[in-house]
């Protein structure tokens, strides 16, 4: 595992004891005696309620379903992996030599997981302040992210306004190394193709079909 000075210096916090921030670092996969998935599990906890403080206190006129949907868009996981990646957090990561090979240290589940862990280790390292500042400094001062468009439902809306048929997808290639696959999707109506696209997952290939799709309807 990589020395942590920069990671810490990152984070903006020193831990007194540094064996918590290794023990968040290390994936199960590592085959150690310990891993970060009970620390994961805590993290989970104290993110949620590090968030929670903070909204409640940024939107004192938003009512409890407001609240609760811009957590949501805080704590889900491309939200997490995208802090994770900001912070290098794949660099520091320990796996075995198969996760390792397959990127692990990229995997957006992985990531998640290990800023959650990391959250938590914080926390019980320094306890509330420092694991409240951290949270806010990863997530934006909890600006809720921009949501991408939802390509796949308005296409299907779109060709059900004017009496269509659904659109159907189909995974056409897929190129590159187990650690950065692409996929290229095709969306069909009637039978026709009518778009295409490509996209580091297969949910993200269609997504991108779906787009171009809704380009040449107009």
């Amino acid at each position: 595992m990589k020395e942590l000075d920069s990671l810490q210096k990152a984070l903006g916090y020193s831990f007194r004891d540094e064996r918590l921030l290794r023990l968040a670092l290390t994936h199960p996969s590592a085959g150690c005696p310990e891993d970060n998935q009970r620390l994961e599990f805590l993290g989970d906890a104290v993110l949620q309620l590090c968030v929670s403080v903070a909204l409640y206190g940024q939107h004192p006129a938003d009512q409890e379903g407001s609240l609760t949907q811009l957590r949501q868009a805080l704590v889900r996981e491309e939200t997490l992996a995208e802090a994770a990646k900001r912070l290098n957090l794949g660099e520091y990561l320990l796996f075995d030599k198969g996760e390792a090979a397959s990127g692990g240290g990229h995997k957006p589940s992985v990531l998640c997981d290990a800023m959650e862990a990391v959250l938590a280790a914080v926390y019980l390292d320094g306890g509330w302040e420092p694991v409240s500042a951290l949270c806010a400094r990863a997530l934006n001062n909890y600006a809720a992210p921009p949501r991408e468009k939802n390509w796949k439902s308005l296409l299907q809306e779109k060709t059900q306004e004017h009496g269509g048929c659904t659109p159907s997808y189909r995974i056409v290639a897929e190129e590159g190394p187990a650690h950065a696959r692409t996929f290229t999707a095709e969306v069909l109506l009637d039978g026709r193709v009518a778009g295409r696209g490509a996209g580091g997952t297969k949910k993200q290939a269609e997504q991108e079909a779906a787009h171009a799709a809704m380009n040449q309807i107009g």
